[in-house]
């Protein structure tokens, strides 16, 4: 019955590669758009904090975490999202379903393991339209819409130093293509213009992590690691093409490219500040486990000369998040609830973005368990309701559920027992 349960999910992760529309936010308009939660499900479900690790559980945000790993892991996870728009005069809905990464770990020794996969890191989806009345009644209309974003594919190594101390690195390369498009139209003129970009992205980054985990009166232990995410330097190649179009039937009229080489724009350098993020906690080995994260990010740095919004501004950019799990009797085997792991967190950022002079926050809480399947595999379902924005200043403010469906396989999963 597992099995099959494990094939229904594997075939939904395949249909939402498919059918994955990235994001519908108003809010991935601004940047590189949408930037996606990097940790496993297990760590978005505890605020998305990503100090923990184990021996069969891989950690996409700390690489120092595949030091503790002792089996060979595969890790998928999926997420689909409702999310509510509310404006100063008019509501909307949209939903989505997403592939959030394709994972392995390996150990290549006691102190050493091994990981790399794929995942998104950024997607843009949005479709605007702001419309004035003038004096004598005309109306001048102004739609934007965008699509793309970035992906990354990741190494990983983590080395366990000292018993309770380990360093880990991941080098990424992230790639994609991001569409944007402005039609602008008035009521008293035949022909509407239009702008249309599109840039194709790429480069490298690097993580680095260190965790200290010291035994606490032989019972209890400590929690602490020090992260950061080094500046993303993408190189940029970019179109654009200006033009007109009729309104009656919309076909294009005398469309012609920009030549961005004489304004420095064809090739150009883009730039994502470094983030740094502190962690601590505190827990029982297999029983229960609290921890709280802050990370900082200076936006100021933040740099894409193509992509230029005159409305937003840039600050700094912070995130708390706390969370934890609690496991009732790892051990039981009369009790399959007792082997669960329950998990629940919190998170605020401040994004950053400061736009038409109001800060734009994101809150969310999360929750969910972790479901024991044969050996040490596990299937994780979380769930998370959030906010993000506000109705001020003639913005958008989303309300957002989240349901999350990650796998946690190890290599015994794969391989039918024989008695010889």
């Amino acid at each position: 019955m597992i099995r099959k349960l494990v094939i229904v999910i594997v075939a939904f992760a395949s249909w939402g590669v498919t059918a994955q529309s990235g994001s519908s936010s108003p809010y991935s308009y601004f940047g590189l758009g949408d930037i996606i939660a990097s940790g496993t499900v297990d760590n978005q479900m505890m605020g998305g904090i990503s100090m923990h690790a184990d021996s069969i559980h891989i950690n996409l945000k700390n690489p120092a975490a595949y030091s503790q790993l002792r089996l060979t892991t595969y890790s998928a996870g999926i997420s689909h999202k409702r999310l509510g728009y509310n404006s100063a005069t008019s509501k909307e809905n949209s939903t989505l379903t997403n592939l959030d990464y394709l994972a392995i770990g390996v150990p290549l020794s006691s102190r050493m393991g091994m990981g790399f996969g794929l995942m998104p890191f950024s997607s843009v989806g949005y479709n605007i339209e702001s419309i004035t009345t003038g004096a004598n009644e005309t109306t001048l209309s102004n739609e934007y819409s965008g699509d793309g974003g970035l992906n990354r594919v990741y190494l990983s190594l983590g080395y366990k130093i000292l018993e309770n101390l380990s360093v880990g690195a991941t080098v990424n390369y992230n790639f994609g293509t991001i569409n944007s498009r402005r039609v602008q139209s008035s009521s008293d003129v035949q022909f509407g213009t239009l702008d249309r970009r599109e840039s194709k992205l790429s480069g490298y980054d690097f993580n680095y992590s260190l965790n200290y985990t010291p035994k606490l009166k032989d019972k209890y232990r400590l929690y602490s690691s020090l992260a950061f995410d080094t500046q993303v330097n993408l190189n940029a190649e970019n179109q654009q093409s200006l033009g007109s179009f009729s309104r009656l039937n919309g076909q294009e009229i005398e469309v012609f490219e920009v030549d961005l080489q004489a304004q420095g724009l064809k090739r150009a350098d883009v730039r994502i500040p470094t983030i740094a993020t502190l962690g601590l906690g505190m827990g029982e080995d297999l029983k229960w486990f609290v921890g709280a994260e802050y990370s900082f990010q200076s936006l100021t740095d933040y740099k894409n000369d193509f992509f230029q919004v005159d409305n937003l501004q840039y600050g700094e950019a912070s995130t708390f998040a706390v969370g934890g799990y609690y496991i009732p009797d790892y051990s039981s085997f009369t009790n399959y609830f007792n082997r669960v792991v329950y998990r629940a967190g919190l998170r605020y950022a401040d994004t950053g973005m400061v736009i038409n002079n109001e800060s734009i926050n994101d809150f969310g809480i999360t929750f969910g368990t972790g479901l024991p399947l044969k050996d040490f595999s596990n299937l994780n379902i979380g769930f998370e309701f959030g906010k993000r924005g506000t109705i001020d200043a003639g913005l958008i403010k989303e309300n957002y559920f989240k349901f999350n469906i990650g796998l946690s396989l190890n290599a015994e999963w794969f391989y039918k027992r024989t008695i010889n």
